[in-house]
This record gives structure tokens, C-alpha cells and sequence, in this order.
């Protein structure tokens, strides 16, 4: 683990306070800023080392600085005086980069976490830290590269008091922040590999319904898991259409659990209303059948239902929805509401 100031560890009197004996476990909080140190710009590696190690079922608070860095957000119309210190820092030190501008606060270790596991990752809450988000498109990417074939960018206020974003003078969209990122390192034979399209170790999802009160489930690669976040949105339609979301930083508190009784090939979620199942892939039809096999093979282990059940019940209750369309991998999540099941 690297040692750093800016990981806080904050148990003062935890156990006493909880009235836990010798011998039992009490529940930690720790807290992670974004810091060059704390940080990787663009990538998921394997070989990264932790810069926090936490135990099984401890919550960590941490801080995420927007996307894109400081060039894009001066593109936009924002002063440097206004940007946030830590980006500022992060954007002078950190060199090694990759090629999407993700800067991802991570990897944290989590105690136990072996390949073949589930890393259980419930998000408690998600806060808006700064007043405004961005938006950019630029050649050659977004789903309509050729109708849009230059660069554009756009500043938007947030209003955090009112949570809403405040679009134009006759528009403002609801704010209903998410993480865009959230993943764990891939398989030690892939080596690093870039951030930018979603995959088994799950990152760059760019899933709406993934706020705070969801729980996600990813599939476990490497030792520790290694789990890092960042990529805040402030909002975002399905489909993601011109490449970007409204980016902005976030503060989110998660609390990790070592799953042992669960084996899963493709992330999973679970909102206060509904089952999720997801599936990435470069063909949009592929990605929809693994969103709706995995929702399947859901139905089949934890609701006991035949397979040729699961499949009727999913063309009755499960809806279909596009996650994004601009990441490389696509993505298709299913959603199936919880208030059917009676039990």
C-alpha cells in the first residue's frame, strides 16, 4: 500500500463505541482523496499497487475530480482559477496516462478478496462537489461522428441546492449523480488495458441507474480485487448519444463485502426497485443477449424458476434498455422490477 496524507483512517474508539468485544470484527471508515498519488489516469492495470487496504465489509468515503481534466473544462468557458486544486495537481504530475481522460481514485484492496469471488460494492451515497459539469463531443467519436465532425464543448451550472442542472435559460434537467466508472482490475494475462470500454472487470459501465442506494456486484480477477471509481456524472440520458455525460467531481461513500457464495461471469446490480443484469459488447444485439442471459441465469439461481420459465418472465416483466452507445462495447442493461415477486 502506499503511504500517503491524503488516506485518512478515521476508527477512533469504533469498537468501543459499539460495545464490540475481543475477538469480533467492528465496521471501518476510511477516506480517500484524489491526489496524484491516489490516482490513475485512463487505465486499469493488474500490476497498479493499493493506495488503501480495507477489510471485508468496511465503508470508504471517496472523492472523485471530473473527467476530461483541465484543458476540456477551459474548452468549456471555466476559468483555472475555479477548478478544483487536486485536479490542478493531478494534471501536473501524473504522466502516465491513457488514452481516455478518466481519473480514476483507486485501487483500493479489499482483505480476502480472491479471483473467482464477487466484490460486493453497496453505494451509500453519491454528493455533488463542485457547481458545474461539463459536456464535450469531438471528431470521430459520439454515435453521430459524421454529422458532428468537430470539436464542441458546453459548461453547465449546477445548481446544488435545488439539484438541478441548469442547461440553458428554459432548461434544467434533474440532477441524479452516478459514477460512470466503478471497476475492479482485469485478469493478470490482459495486462493493462484502457478505460475506456466496459468489459468483465466491469469500469466503464456508464449506467444511470447505478446511484446512491444500488448495490453492484462484480466478478472478482486479481487478488484484492482492486476496485477504483471516478468518471462522475451528473446526470446522463440512455445511450450517452454525443460521448459525454453531464462530467463532473463526486464524493461517494461504498461499503465493500467479500462475496464466496456468489459466482458471476458479468457485473450485476440490484436498485432499491429492480434486478439488473448487463451486458457490454462491440455488437449492440450481442450486448442485449448477454444482458438477457445473465438475467436468465438470475432467475434461475436465486428464483428457482426452470429455464424455460426464467425466459417467458423475462419477455413479460424484464424491460431492455440501452446503457450507452459510444464506449467501444456497448451496453444493453435489463431491469426486473422487484414488486412482482410476492414473497
Amino acid at each position: 500500500m502506499k503511504k500517503s496524507s491524503t488516506v485518512i483512517l478515521r476508527a477512533s474508539f469504533v469498537a468501543l463505541l459499539l460495545g464490540v468485544g475481543p475477538g469480533q470484527a467492528a465496521e471501518v471508515t476510511h477516506h480517500l482523496k484524489p491526489s496524484p498519488k491516489t490516482v490513475t489516469w485512463g487505465y486499469f492495470d493488474p500490476q497498479t499497487p493499493s493506495v488503501l487496504r480495507v477489510r471485508s465489509g468496511d465503508t470508504v468515503e471517496i472523492e472523485t475530480v471530473v473527467a476530461g481534466g483541465p484543458e476540456a473544462l477551459e474548452a468549456a468557458g471555466l476559468p483555472r482559477d475555479q477548478m478544483q486544486p487536486a485536479l490542478l495537481q493531478i494534471d501536473r504530475e501524473v504522466k502516465d496516462r491513457g488514452i481516455v481522460p478518466h481519473i480514476l481514485t483507486g485501487p483500493v484492496w479489499v482483505e480476502g478478496a480472491e479471483p473467482g469471488d464477487v466484490l460486493q460494492v453497496k453505494i451509500l451515497s453519491i454528493e455533488l462537489t463542485v457547481p458545474y459539469a461539463m459536456n464535450v463531443f469531438m471528431p470521430g467519436r459520439g454515435f453521430l461522428p459524421d454529422e458532428f465532425p468537430y470539436a464542441y464543448a458546453k459548461l453547465t451550472p449546477l445548481d446544488l441546492a435545488r439539484k438541478v442542472a441548469k442547461f440553458s435559460d428554459g432548461i434544467e434537467i434533474p440532477v441524479r449523480p452516478f459514477f460512470g466508472v466503478m471497476g475492479v482490475a482485469p485478469p493478470a494475462p490482459n495486462g493493462r488495458i484502457e478505460s475506456g470500454p466496459p468489459w468483465i472487470h466491469t469500469g466503464n459501465m456508464d449506467n444511470k441507474e447505478l446511484v446512491a442506494g444500488t448495490t453492484l456486484y462484480m466478478p472478482v480477477h486479481m487478488k484484492g480485487a482492486l476496485f477504483s471509481v471516478g468518471d462522475g456524472h451528473a446526470g446522463q440520458g440512455d445511450g450517452e448519444v454525443c460521448l459525454t455525460a453531464l462530467e463532473t467531481s463526486l464524493s461517494g461513500t461504498f461499503q465493500f463485502t467479500v462475496r464466496k457464495d456468489m459466482k458471476l461471469r458479468w457485473a450485476r446490480a440490484e436498485t432499491p426497485t429492480h434486478y439488473m443484469t448487463m451486458g457490454f459488447h462491440e455488437n449492440l444485439e450481442e450486448a442485449a443477449k448477454i444482458a438477457v442471459n445473465e438475467m436468465l441465469d438470475f432467475l434461475v439461481v436465486e428464483k428457482r424458476l426452470s429455464r424455460e420459465n426464467a425466459y417467458v418472465l423475462a419477455s413479460d416483466a424484464v424491460d431492455l434498455r440501452i446503457t450507452q452507445l459510444v464506449d467501444g462495447k456497448k451496453g444493453v442493461h435489463a431491469l426486473l422490477p422487484k414488486a412482482i415477486f410476492l414473497d
